[in-house]
């Protein structure tokens, strides 16, 4: 089975047009897509988290 595609932040950010401050204040409060570390330290989001975020906010303005 293939791994799921890891998107950088950077990407993320590009994707839903959101800076990097307001990326973390949501991250504080719970409300961003989840993100993990890989060992070098660098974030990633995987692709399918990142789709059901988008999912949940479409839910929520619904």
């Amino acid at each position: 089975m293939a791994q799921p595609k890891m998107l950088k932040l950077r990407e993320v950010l590009e994707e839903i047009d959101m800076s990097r401050a307001a990326f973390y204040r949501m991250r504080a409060r719970g409300q961003a897509p989840r993100i993990r570390k890989l060992p070098n330290g660098q974030l990633r989001v995987r692709r399918t988290d990142l789709d059901a975020w988008w999912e949940a906010c479409e839910q929520d303005a619904a």
